[in-house]
């Protein structure tokens, strides 16, 4: 049965009237399922529209230099496959088939052979939709994943619970976080001109207008993986998921729809989400008073105090940010120092800018109690640096703050998807083990990123992602990475990659290091900012690079030399060699190394006995 179906523009992200460049079939041409049939450019990308159907090209219904916009109509197609038209409106929509029932009720079989040809039609035929691979998550790991898996010719799906692709990085975390530390050091830096002769006015903070700009750059990013997924064919669903079976997804969209999708393969990357304290009560988690990084970046107002409860890199990094919008800042971290897992050397020249700028700096110090008061809210300290009033000699003294920033840390989300039902093991904290194809203990089940262990970081996700889509399409890959680096974009920025001292020295690690400091350096000088330090460690006997730290403006940009010396098994010859733009701050890496060697000529230093 044949039936005339509108062609329409389908969601092609952050765009709007877009034209039409190119008419790429005729009316009267036979059209399959998937063939483009115009072609749209904006000024970002270029763009094919497909048919959603097979059958018979009636009538264009648009012109070359034409501008059309999402739901335009742009052909008709007489229809030969009306089931292919269902299938799609359901993909789409979460509606279901007509006479299909609820979904989550159909009998599902049991234990069936896991890749065999008669197991995937039994799978097709259970299920609403079916793929050759679904991928749980569209963060850098999982977007990166399905678009390998497509670029390898797999049918791809790709399920998202939130409203747009792009995860917590795109969304909430990574890019709308150094918008906004963009703009911070924008305003720093404006301000600290004065010392060398240039002065600007106060500076005026249109709090809608910052916080639209930074929409606008995530925006731009989420509406460009809508155009990517479908340039590569990827299906999109916009629902939760959760597993039913080893081969089996229900899926449930905001309406409350629910449909059962079918895999061959599945890759988790459902990500993380921020950790809450157990003491702060889920009604104070409703307080706009009390956020998380998420909460900290919607940038409804700035607060005249803010306490920051965490002394990572997620809490530093806003407090960067509110700091230069005009917040009071107060960092509380129990342990000794702020960013663990990075050398004490590193992090310094960072501590002692912001201690002369926060209001404190509480480190073995913890809060015991929250809570909120129309006059702001209320918070207890326990711990050798807690705040006293003057005349009380006890520690455990409440002190007020107009909002308080929950940033100790993340949770695998593991635990919210039913994995365990597809036989999947999930330890308590909510992590997956994996091996080095992203394997889970159920062989055609992946996962990556967040959700199978330390670093949480998107660039380690994004390398799982592609090791994992490869071995979908049966490539001998492995995530095989020497060193993962780590990056905190405060002011100054701090960095690190592989071994750091502290590390070999528990570790007995026979090393030896070449440390320059920025106020030696001309690049740096020139920008106004010498506290700067870049340190190497090499192996002792092999001189070879096994780690180093960056802190000083650009640092994250300057890390990834040192990461690549160490993937490649570089020397200190090969650094110190290697000839370094001047002036620049790259130029740090080889001095860092020379002063190794003992050829430094940019200081003066004991000679060494070579």
């Amino acid at each position: 049965m044949s039936k005339s179906v509108d062609i329409k523009v389908p969601d092609i992200g952050d765009f709007s009237e877009v034209e039409v460049i190119e008419i790429l079939l005729n009316p009267g041409d036979q059209v399959n399922q998937e063939d483009p049939i115009i072609t749209l450019e904006s000024d970002k990308a270029s763009m094919e529209i497909p048919s959603p159907v097979t059958g018979v090209l009636q009538k264009i219904s648009v012109s070359v230099g034409d501008k059309v916009s999402e739901g335009a109509i742009i052909a008709v197609v007489e229809s030969t496959n009306e089931s292919t038209v269902v299938e799609r409106d359901s993909l789409n929509s979460g509606e279901q088939s007509e006479g299909d029932g609820e979904a989550d009720a159909r009998a599902l079989p049991d234990n069936p052979p896991q890749s065999s040809p008669d197991f995937i039609a039994a799978t097709m035929s259970d299920a609403d939709i079916y793929a050759e691979v679904v991928v749980l998550g569209s963060g850098p790991g999982g977007y990166t994943a399905a678009f390998r898996a497509a670029d390898l010719g797999l049918d791809t799906l790709m399920i998202e619970r939130y409203p747009t692709l792009g995860g917590v990085c795109l969304n909430v975390g990574c890019i709308p976080s150094k918008a906004l530390l963009h703009a911070a050091k924008i305003l720093d830096e404006s301000r600290e001109f004065a010392e060398h002769g240039i002065q600007f006015s106060a500076p005026k903070i249109d709090l809608d207008k910052l916080r639209g700009w930074k929409d606008s750059v995530v925006s731009k990013l989420t509406g460009g993986l809508t155009v990517l997924a479908d340039k590569r064919k990827v299906k999109v669903i916009h629902a939760a998921a959760k597993f039913v079976d080893s081969k089996h997804i229900q899926v449930t969209a905001q309406d409350g729809t629910r449909q059962i999708v079918g895999f061959e393969k599945c890759i988790i990357a459902a990500g993380s989400e921020p950790l809450k304290l157990p003491f702060i009560s889920p009604e104070l988690y409703q307080d706009s008073r009390v956020i998380d990084s998420t909460g900290a970046l919607d940038l409804t107002d700035i607060p005249q105090s803010l306490l920051v409860i965490g002394g990572g890199i997620i809490g530093l990094e806003m407090a960067t940010v509110y700091h230069a919008l005009g917040s009071e800042i107060t960092v509380v971290e129990m342990l000794p120092g702020l960013m663990a897992g990075a050398d004490k050397d590193i992090v310094r020249p960072f501590h002692n800018r912001v201690k002369k700028r926060y209001e404190g700096i509480l480190l073995e110090t913890r809060v015991t109690a929250v809570e909120a008061f129309e006059a702001g809210v209320k918070v207890t300290f326990d711990g050798k640096n807690a705040p006293a009033k003057p005349s009380v000699k006890t520690l455990n003294q409440p002190v007020y703050f107009d909002r308080i920033l929950v940033a100790v840390g993340r949770v695998p989300n593991g635990k919210l998807l039913d994995a365990d039902k597809a036989g999947v093991r999930v330890d308590d904290a909510g992590f997956i083990a994996v091996d080095n194809q992203q394997k889970t203990n159920v062989a055609h089940i992946f996962a990556l990123g967040d959700i199978v262990g330390q670093p949480m970081l998107a660039h380690k996700a994004v390398h799982e992602g592609k090791v994992a889509a490869e071995v979908c399409a049966g490539m001998k890959s492995f995530f095989d990475a020497r060193v993962i680096p780590s990056v905190a974009y405060t002011d100054p920025e701090v960095a690190w990659v592989g071994v750091t001292e502290t590390e070999a020295k528990s570790q007995g690690i026979n090393y030896a290091k070449g440390s320059f400091p920025w106020a030696a350096n001309g690049r740096s000088l020139s920008l106004g900012r010498d506290e700067g330090l870049t340190k190497l460690l090499f192996d002792a006997e092999t001189n070879k690079v096994i780690g180093g730290g960056i802190v000083g403006p650009n640092a994250g940009d300057l890390i990834a030399e040192v990461a690549l010396a160490i993937e490649t098994h570089c020397d200190a010859a090969d650094i110190a060699l290697t000839i370094h733009p001047h002036p620049t701050l790259a130029e740090t890496v080889a001095m860092a190394a020379e002063v190794f060697e003992g050829t430094i000529t940019d200081l003066y230093l004991p000679r060494k006995n070579k």
